[in-house]
């Protein structure tokens, strides 16, 4: 009997649900727009009817397929209630108990965990992290999440909510924040801190260009550009160096849209990085980028949640 696991990853516009072998192959893969379910309840019955079809299209193929379980990768998951809790960027208010619905319309295990927190795993499981330990996953994209794995195991907290390194503020009374406080390090380290920063540099109010598009414009030798991924990388690789004193890992993977970047955004966080770490660390901790596909990233780091388990 083969065994499958269905990964679903929840965000703010898109939630991408599929089906993953325990070699980390994507069997199956699709995706709802989340911003079609004011109701959480809906969500839920979509979901489970998307899974419950592929499912059935893999017959074929693997007429003994068995549903091990369903890891949930989302904004704001409790781990230990496998719930969402007041995701600032989802229409669901409050509390919503999103394993506990999917288990019992699925008739199996479901867990959940944050988002960042399942690209760690899936890192562990399926990417580069393989055989280690010890590693930190940052994740760049709208915002900035974090997974920290410690003597093999995910960081969770006495609460489910370790491990939040953009919330860690780097400017005392800088930038407004999402969270609510100011100068949190994903106000300027992320996609969209990134182009505040840009903006900031050219003194302009016009409409604001695209993390991708200051990328291009830095790779066409446009100084603004170059000088706001300066900043960027330098301001990353201080706040790594400091997480560096907390468990000592062997790695750290960045992981998302804003490391297509490359060597512009790579650089100057090595730089920084080992500019400010404590001498005992300086040349042993590695800064990669993640090994695990893109497109297939989200859906693997949600699956990796149950295959870990």
């Amino acid at each position: 009997m083969e065994e499958i696991v269905a990964g679903i990853d929840i965000g703010g516009t898109n939630t991408t649900i599929g089906l993953v072998s325990a070699t980390g192959r994507v069997l199956t893969k699709s995706s709802i727009k989340t911003t079609q379910y004011p109701e959480f309840t809906d969500f839920v019955d979509t979901a489970c009817a998307l899974i419950k079809d592929q499912l059935g299209s893999l017959n074929s193929e693997f007429p003994d397929i068995k549903l091990k379980g369903v890891g949930i990768g989302a904004p704001n998951a409790n781990p230990y209630k496998g719930t969402i809790e007041n995701a600032p960027n989802l229409s669901w208010r409050g509390i919503v108990p999103l394993a506990e619905l999917f288990a019992a319309q699925l008739q199996t295990v479901c867990k959940i965990t944050n988002d960042a927190k399942a690209a760690a795993i899936g890192e562990m499981q399926f990417g580069a992290a393989k055989g280690m330990r010890d590693f930190i996953v940052i994740t760049l994209g709208t915002g900035l999440g974090s997974g920290i794995v410690a003597n093999g195991s995910l960081i969770y907290g006495f609460d489910g909510f370790a491990g939040e390194l953009g919330h860690v503020i780097m400017v005392p009374d800088g930038r407004k924040c999402g969270c609510g406080r100011k100068g949190c390090l994903e106000t300027y380290v992320s996609a969209t801190g990134l182009v505040r920063t840009y903006l900031e540099l050219n003194n302009s109010d016009t409409e604001a260009p695209s993390a991708r598009m200051i990328a291009e414009r830095a790779l066409g030798g446009e100084l603004a550009a170059i000088e706001t991924f300066r900043r960027t990388g330098e301001m990353l690789g201080f706040a790594l160096a400091n997480s560096v004193a907390y468990t000592s890992p062997e790695a750290i993977f960045l992981f998302g849209g804003l490391i297509r970047a490359g060597e512009l955004l790579f650089k100057p966080t090595r730089m920084a990085f080992e500019e400010n770490l404590l001498n005992n660390y300086k040349g042993h901790i590695h800064i990669y980028p993640s090994a695990l596909h893109e497109g297939d990233a989200a859906v693997l780091g949600a699956a990796s949640i149950m295959w870990n388990s």
